[in-house]
């Protein structure tokens, strides 16, 4: 199902319009029109940390700077967690396109959102899927969207392994705990 998001804004006000809203809660709509600030927006949600578990990383070679001429790219897995608890797993491909970017993603190791954060930059953000899938008391919520800036774009897949995440919250996360706990001797990898 693809999903169209628009927004615009004037002097005075603000509109971020989604199709089909009424299929999503507040709080998800919220998570699915994030624009590089999703792992902030999960540490508001739980008021908690969220970090950034990196599961691979592939990069093209790095015979010269990054460059329009010559992009780098870079394909990614990361898991979102709080609490030892998967609240997102992140499959992107990144194309970096200038030398401060590359730095940023393969030396310092930033991950995506913070390098727009440390880059002072607000990504152009576009939607360009939304799905559920799944059963109703096992549903995923997945979107798929890129972020472009000068010198770097991402497409990137983003699964949230259970839309009751966004309305237990708190009870869903220590509901994960447990299970995790039982399931592996307490590491608290694991997601619904």
């Amino acid at each position: 199902m693809s999903t169209a998001m628009k927004e615009s804004w004037s002097t005075a006000q603000t509109i971020v319009r989604i199709d089909s809203p009424e299929k999503y809660s507040g709080v998800e709509r919220i998570m699915l029109t994030a624009q590089g600030d999703l792992q902030r927006l999960l540490s508001a949600f739980f008021a908690d940390v969220i970090t950034v578990e990196v599961l691979y990383t592939n990069n093209s070679p790095r015979n010269v700077p990054a460059s329009p001429e010559k992009p780098i790219i870079q394909r990614r897995k990361v898991l979102l967690k709080c609490r030892g608890v998967v609240v997102c797993t992140a499959t992107s491909t990144v194309t970096l396109t200038s030398p401060e970017c590359e730095r940023l993603i393969l030396d310092d190791k930033f991950a995506i959102g913070q390098t727009f954060r440390q880059m002072k930059q607000v990504p152009a953000f576009a939607l360009k899927d939304v799905e559920v899938v799944g059963f109703p008391s096992r549903e995923e919520l997945r979107r798929t969207y890129t972020l472009t800036s000068p010198g770097i774009e991402c497409e990137i897949l983003e699964v949230f392994p259970s839309r009751r995440m966004f309305v237990n919250g708190d009870k869903w996360l220590a509901q994960r705990q447990r299970k995790n706990s039982e399931m592996d001797g307490s590491s608290g990898s694991g997601s619904e």
